[in-house]
């Protein structure tokens, strides 16, 4: 954890920071972007309630690339998690159906965290 300059005003101390994330992304066809959101809500919601998973957010870059941001208590629950196969075949058929491209995953290790709790 990064050390603050003024370690006595609790309103810039950072929280606990979860302890690995993901960025994913990719380029989606066009015409299925509305199916894409579905398919990924459903399964990142199902990896949160079954699975683990400490939540996500879903963006679309002005690059045209979609982004998600995936957070999990660590490395190696992430790999358990999907070691267990898809929690929604059908969904992950639309996920993949949806994606015209797909680029390599960012791993992160969270260092501060200043996200709003909620």
């Amino acid at each position: 954890m990064i050390t603050l300059s003024d370690p006595n005003d609790s309103s810039t101390q950072p929280t606990p920071a979860p302890g690995f994330a993901v960025i994913y992304r990719w380029r989606i066809h066009a015409d299925r972007e509305v199916d894409f959101v579905a398919a990924w809500s459903r399964i990142t919601g199902l990896l949160k309630s079954e699975r683990g998973s400490l939540g996500a957010r879903l963006h679309r870059g002005q690059d045209g690339i979609w982004y998600s941001y995936a957070q999990w208590s660590t490395e190696a629950a992430r790999a358990d998690a999907f070691s267990l196969g898809p929690v929604d075949e059908a969904a992950q058929a639309v996920m993949k159906a949806a994606i015209a491209e797909t680029f390599p995953e960012i791993l992160l290790e969270p260092v501060v965290d200043l996200f709003a709790a909620g």
